[in-house]
């Protein structure tokens, strides 16, 4: 069965009331991968995907003694299961409002206008109201006191409102140059967009005193804290989008990249504001992009086996957060997935999978993997397109 083929039986296979995390093939992260340019680009392909199997292990060694740090401590792994059982229900229920709920409507964002000279650039930040879904979670997220912070960096001409392109980095990718660079964002700025550059939670200034490197708290603060920063992540980019609109703007868009591409699905199954959005190279399945890595896989796998869990269930645990749990809030048209041919941190078919959950939505592949984005101006200029045809008059 071709590869187009057997994602799209994912979608239509099985009980059809069952969840996406049930009707996914168990061993969905041991199968063969591929894509429509590996014949015409061989030597791309298969070069940058050698290179990112090295680089994924140093990535995966990361989250795994991230994980490892807090799990080990006394009876905790078990409570932190306990914990999970709480979001299951609320994924099976697939009902967004239950799980993202609104935030307050009166948050006062502080701003600092930066140096500089072509670009007019914002620093915003404000006290982030989000409280976590699950009791569990929310003495640990009190103590934190810099991840309480919402930061974002707005590129703004200040003549008017325009329409803006929200950016979601990736998992320790949060200085917002690597982003501009990789997005060509300067160039987006020049024909007329504004753009926001958020900091997920856990990151930048967001992450807490102590803390090994930038993003550790996402991996490193337990199992239902990794649920509830999505959901934190999504709170506070539903703040900044009231910000834009109290400004004028009236066409929002949002991309990003990993991470920032997972985030930037689950936004558009929350917020029916968004005009356009843009994953680039999701994980939109992460228990098994974990198990596919390593030393993550071999880690997961035995804290699974300890509590008699399954992949399929363990999916569901996560799943809260998952843009598959949801109907999206847009048309497929104003999507456009981008996934790396030769991408061994998030393989073709966790973003295959996005795009066969999103009916109508444009699918772009290009020679390159997770880092190494080859023929990147020829998405860049999709992207473009597609911000242009919902943009308005700009």
């Amino acid at each position: 069965m071709l590869i187009e083929e057997r994602c799209a039986s994912v979608q239509q296979s099985g009980d059809s009331l069952s969840p996406w995390w049930e009707r996914l093939p168990e061993d969905f992260w041991r199968q063969a991968d591929g894509t429509e340019l590996d014949p015409r680009h061989p030597l791309k392909i298969h070069g940058t995907a050698a290179i990112e199997r090295v680089m994924r292990t140093a990535l995966s060694t990361t989250v795994a003694a991230s994980a490892l740090a807090t799990l080990s401590r006394p009876g905790r792994l078990q409570r932190e299961f306990e914990a999970l059982s709480f979001y299951e229900p609320l994924a099976r229920a697939a009902d967004a409002s239950r799980v993202f709920l609104p935030p307050p409507k009166d948050i006062v964002i502080a701003q600092r206008e930066l140096p500089g000279k072509d670009i007019r650039r914002l620093q915003l930040r404000f006290a982030s109201p989000f409280k976590p879904l699950n009791p569990y979670a929310r003495p640990q997220f009190e103590s934190m006191q810099r991840n309480a912070y919402a930061h974002a960096q707005h590129w703004c001409h200040g003549d008017r409102p325009r329409p803006t392109l929200i950016v979601i980095h990736g998992f320790a990718a949060d200085p917002h140059w690597i982003n501009a660079h990789v997005l060509s964002l300067a160039g987006f700025y020049r024909r007329g967009y504004d753009v926001l550059l958020f900091t997920f939670p856990h990151h930048g200034p967001r992450a807490e005193r102590g803390n090994w490197f930038s993003g550790q708290g996402l991996f490193g603060s337990g199992l239902a804290a990794f649920n509830e920063a999505p959901l934190h992540a999504i709170h506070d980019l539903r703040v900044f989008i009231s910000y834009l609109q109290g400004r004028g703007v009236e066409q929002i868009g949002v991309t990003g990249i990993s991470l920032g591409g997972y985030t930037a699905a689950l936004l558009a199954a929350v917020d029916e504001r968004l005009a356009w959005c843009v994953p680039i190279v999701p994980a939109v399945s992460p228990i098994d992009a974990f198990l596919e890595w390593q030393p993550t896989g071999l880690l997961l796998s035995r804290l699974m086996r300890s509590q008699g869990i399954g992949v399929a269930q363990m999916r569901g645990l996560l799943a809260v957060h998952n843009p598959l749990t949801y109907a999206p809030c847009l048309d497929g048209e104003r999507m456009l997935v981008i996934g790396g041919a030769g991408d061994r941190v998030t393989l073709p078919r966790h973003v295959r999978l996005l795009h066969q959950h999103w009916p109508g939505s444009e699918m772009h592949w290009f020679a390159g993997n997770h880092i190494l984005h080859l023929g990147r101006g020829e998405y860049l200029a999709r992207m473009g397109q597609l911000m242009d045809r919902y943009a308005g008059t700009l």
